[in-house]
């Protein structure tokens, strides 16, 4: 609908252009006379203001129609004497005006036809005028009547051709644009891959120990780990069948459930009790936080209660977020043997991406007393 009303408004804007060269046009055919061309009848002035003016409003729905009509039109009224060399310059003018779309919405070589076309057409009318009337002016007026009419011409072209260019950039900037979105997005989704896949196989690993361990001695124990294995694989699949059903799709293809936020760091605090770890948390009202923000938040704690679980298990673990005017901070401590930091895993790394890209601090590493402390401060 937006776009109906702003071609409408076009529209409109071409009929107004159009009428006043229409009384510029007539005003010319009416008043320029000269012995060699004589004054007409009012009714022929009006229908060869209007043959040549009339066009523009029409410019947007048939372009190169809209060209000939008016450049025939402005041929038989020089040829003819209605509009003398000396007043070329309004039509010429309601020419160039309908030549500018013409070169802004047809391909390049159309456009260099219909100017060359034009501008010929029209010099050879005022050339076969003057040879037949045997007009008295000098021929230098008559050059340069015509250097000046063609001049008028290359210019509405250039103009013409100009926005062309620079629409068709626009256009392919925006493209880009939105590709190089849709990879970042991707990227991101991978990554959001990544941190279900290791924070739900963690969990699955250590429940299948404590399950193949106890399976005989304490059978309540061992389904316990199994119907915590199969929660957690059902949950897994099911986010994981959404993000890759994301990453088949188009850029305009099914809309996603909401991310994740810290309303679930309560889920992800279940999910490491059921696997052993003693956990607990202080979350502070985050309803307020921007979701990108929030997103990190949930992440990191994620990131950092799956590292509890796969080194620090059984363990007491605390979680503490702490949102203030202008920041918010994440905390995950564990008493868990002391374990330096491997090479092997990307979770210290992902999460110091995510605070990195706001701005934010991010510090993680052993404790004087033994365990691990990973804290992150991010900008609200």
């Amino acid at each position: 609908m937006q776009w109906v009303s702003r071609s409408r408004h076009l529209v409109a804007f071409d009929v107004v252009v159009a009428l006043v060269l229409l009384g510029v046009v007539g005003y010319a055919a009416i008043d320029a006379s000269t012995p060699a061309t004589p004054v007409e009848p009012r009714w022929v002035a009006y229908a060869t203001a209007l043959a040549i003016a009339g066009p523009i409003a029409v410019r947007r729905l048939v372009p190169l129609p809209a060209l000939a009509v008016g450049t025939a039109a402005e041929v038989a009224a020089v040829v003819s004497g209605v509009i003398p060399v000396v007043a070329l310059g309004a039509p010429i003018s309601a020419i160039a005006i309908v030549l500018y779309l013409v070169a802004s919405a047809e391909p390049r070589r159309r456009s260099m036809a219909a100017l060359a076309g034009c501008a010929g057409s029209i010099t050879l009318a005022v050339l076969f005028h003057r040879l037949v009337t045997g007009a008295d002016e000098a021929w230098s007026d008559t050059v340069f009547g015509l250097a000046f009419g063609c001049l008028v011409l290359a210019s509405g072209w250039t103009i013409g051709l100009t926005t062309r260019i620079r629409r068709e950039y626009t256009e392919r900037t925006a493209a880009q644009l939105a590709q190089h979105a849709v990879a970042e997005e991707r990227l991101r989704i991978a990554r959001e891959l990544h941190d279900i896949v290791a924070h739900s196989m963690s969990l699955i690993a250590v429940k299948a120990g404590i399950g193949n361990h106890v399976a005989e001695q304490r059978p309540a124990e061992a389904r316990e780990a199994l119907r915590v294995i199969e929660a957690t694989s059902r949950t897994s699949l099911t986010e994981m069948r959404h993000l890759l059903g994301v990453l088949r799709s188009e850029v305009d293809g099914p809309a996603l459930a909401p991310a994740p936020g810290p309303a679930g760091i309560a889920a992800l605090v279940e999910q490491a009790r059921s696997a052993g770890v003693t956990v607990s948390s202080a979350v502070d009202d985050t309803a307020a936080l921007p979701d990108g923000v929030g997103l990190s938040v949930y992440r990191i704690t994620q990131e950092a209660l799956t590292n509890v679980v796969r080194h620090a298990a059984p363990a007491r673990c605390s979680v503490t977020v702490t949102v203030t005017d202008e920041t918010v901070r994440v905390e995950v401590t564990n008493d868990g043997p002391r374990v330096e930091p491997g090479t092997g895993g990307h979770g210290l790394i992902g999460m110091r991406e995510r605070v990195s890209v706001y701005g934010g601090t991010f510090d993680a590493g052993p404790r004087a007393g033994g365990g691990w402390r990973v804290s992150a401060v991010l900008p609200r």
